[in-house]
């Protein structure tokens, strides 16, 4: 897309949102080809959910779209409504559920790819239990961040949960997939942002495009929210140029394409990663913490935790 076209696309501003979602809730941005055929297939699937999973990489926005789920869940199934959405990690959800029949709600389930085959067996059962309770007030919906059905065939998931959860299948493409939705989904940010600090409107020029445009995106939209926080605050004048932007010259498979053998360790990798965002910041702790997703005090504590790992 010309240059000039994604600068008339901010102009636009809140054109490209969905009009449906409550204006605190993130919005599922739907510019690209990829992105409106899910969204399509979102507002296909939503009113008639009883369970179903998204996958997609971190940060790609499956919490946003689950969002939109329940609120069309919720247009057709209004006794929903008492019950609420509700956000859990699987694996902590699972330790609370003594009494599956109590059940009731719009129900998210984080990252149900990470449980263990003992986790994995009760989720089934209580899922089994859906087939006798009335449609309405409940509906479960997973995320993953690999393909439910791929790690059945590698025998890394039972194969009657995976089918059960992925009977309906939402997958978010990467941002790096979908150039389109890139500046509409900036422009979307900004104006929240710019809500949030009471600032007039941000602008982005046309060199800080082109720069967004190119960068792949590793961290998906959660990254490009971070970014564009953190550039708010380095920016003069609410002009964002390119180099108000925290982003990595060289591209970002270089780093993780290295593999050597201490990267085998998991306290290993997650401190290469931090030192590496660390290093894209200039040290600045708290713009690293924003970009990584964390709060500044997580932060300081895994580079302690690094530090007793080493001595």
């Amino acid at each position: 897309m010309p240059i000039q076209n994604l600068a008339a696309t901010q102009s636009r501003g809140l054109a490209e949102r969905d009009e449906f979602l409550d204006p605190e809730t993130p919005q599922f941005v739907s510019a690209s080809a990829a992105t409106r055929k899910l969204l399509e297939q979102a507002e296909f699937v939503g009113p008639h959910l009883r369970i179903a999973t998204i996958e997609g990489e971190a940060g790609v926005g499956k919490h946003t779209l689950a969002r939109l789920l329940y609120d069309r869940y919720a247009a057709r199934h209004p006794d929903v409504l008492q019950f609420g959405f509700s956000r859990s990690d699987t694996r902590d959800w699972l330790l609370c559920q003594s009494d599956p029949q109590s059940l009731a709600g719009f129900i998210f389930l984080d990252r149900v790819d990470l449980l263990a085959t003992p986790g994995q067996a009760l989720l089934l059962r209580i899922l089994k239990d859906l087939d006798f309770r009335h449609p309405g007030a409940l509906a479960v919906v997973g995320s993953s961040e690999s393909p439910l059905r791929d790690l059945a065939r590698n025998g890394h998931f039972l194969t009657e949960l995976a089918f059960r959860l992925a009977s309906v299948r939402l997958t978010i493409p990467p941002l790096r997939d979908r150039n389109d939705d890139i500046i509409p989904l900036a422009t979307t940010f900004l104006d929240r942002l710019s809500a949030r600090y009471r600032l007039p409107r941000i602008i982005l020029t046309p060199s800080a495009i082109t720069r967004l445009i190119e960068y792949q995106w590793p961290g998906n939209v959660r990254e490009l929210s971070s970014v564009l926080e953190s550039a708010i605050i380095e920016c003069s004048n609410g002009i964002i140029h390119a180099e108000d932007l925290a982003l990595p010259t060289a591209p970002i498979a270089a780093h993780h394409s290295m593999r050597t053998p201490d990267l085998l360790n998991l306290d290993a990798v997650i401190h290469s990663h931090i030192s590496y965002v660390l290093d894209l910041n200039s040290g600045n702790k708290l713009r690293t913490a924003r970009q990584l997703g964390i709060s500044r005090s997580t932060l300081y504590r895994l580079l302690e935790k690094r530090l007793s790992f080493t001595d």
